[in-house]
């Protein structure tokens, strides 16, 4: 019998449009957990872009949700984003925690800049 491992080096699924429907039903293949928190950003960013009168905040909610997804679609990229965080925040070196931090950060950069933020 042969039995073959899931490739986690690929992308789950092909990066989404960045419309509120396309973001959402991505969510809900690579995180389906985070639906309520992009569900409560969204609300959020409606009554921002109503109180402001423009249409800034609705961008930048596409744009945070799209690097979201960016991640969690490559799940050794979603698995490297958590282990950093997780050694920085439990980290007692200073300069280790520091390495952690800009190792989350390079990914979330670069998140941002493949989809355009």
């Amino acid at each position: 019998m042969v039995t073959t491992q899931p490739d986690h080096t690929g992308e789950l699924i092909p990066r989404p449009e960045q419309t509120p429907s396309a973001l959402r039903a991505a969510l809900a293949v690579v995180a389906p957990e985070r639906l309520p928190e992009m569900d409560a950003s969204q609300r959020a960013a409606v009554t921002e872009a109503i109180e402001q009168s423009g249409i800034t905040p609705l961008r930048m909610f596409l744009i945070q949700w799209a690097a979201v997804i960016e991640i969690e679609r490559f799940p050794d990229t979603a698995r490297e984003l958590r282990r950093a965080e997780y050694l920085a925040r439990i980290s007692e070196d200073p300069e280790e925690s520091r390495r952690y931090v800009r190792t989350a950060g390079d990914i979330i950069r670069a998140a941002h800049k493949a989809v355009g933020g």
